[in-house]
C-alpha cells in the first residue's frame, strides 16, 4: 500500500523490493532484532530510545543477519540516514552499537568474502 499511496514514483523496482524486503523481514524477525541490540544498547531500553534511532537500529541488524549487504556498507548507510533524520548524538549512539554488533557477528558469523577480494588473490597466486 505505501509504494502505491505515499512514494514519489522515481523509486526503481529492485530498491523498492529491497526496502520492502527489509522492512518486512525487519517486523517478521524482531525479537532476534531486538535481543542483538539489547545485548549491545547498554544502560538504554529498546522503548526509551528515539523512534527514528530504534528503527534505523532494527533495519541495520535485519539487515546484518539476513541480507548479503557487507556489514561495513550496512552502518555507512544507517549513518547517512540518522546524520540527515536525527541528532548528532544519535549517529554516534547508532554507530557505536552497530560497530559493536558488527564485531560480535564477524567474530560469531565471519562475512563470507567477496568475488573482488577472492579475484584479488586469484591474480597473486599467478604471479
Amino acid at each position: 500500500m505505501f509504494w502505491s499511496e505515499l512514494a514519489d514514483g522515481d523509486l526503481d523496482a529492485s530498491a523498492q523490493e529491497f526496502a520492502t524486503r527489509l522492512a518486512m523481514g525487519t517486523l517478521a524477525h524482531l525479537d532476534e532484532v531486538d535481543e542483538r541490540i539489547r545485548s549491545r544498547a547498554e544502560h538504554w531500553r529498546i522503548s526509551r530510545m528515539a523512534l527514528v534511532d530504534r528503527n534505523l537500529l532494527r533495519l541495520a541488524v535485519y539487515e546484518f543477519l539476513h541480507e548479503a549487504t557487507p556489514r561495513t556498507v550496512t552502518i555507512n548507510e544507517a549513518l547517512e540516514i540518522a546524520r540527515r533524520f536525527s541528532t548528532w548524538e544519535a549517529t554516534q549512539f547508532i554507530n557505536g552499537i552497530l560497530d559493536a554488533i558488527k564485531r560480535d557477528l564477524d567474530r560469531d558469523l565471519p562475512e563470507p568474502e567477496s568475488n573482488a577480494a577472492a579475484d584479488v588473490e586469484d591474480d597473486d597466486d599467478a604471479a
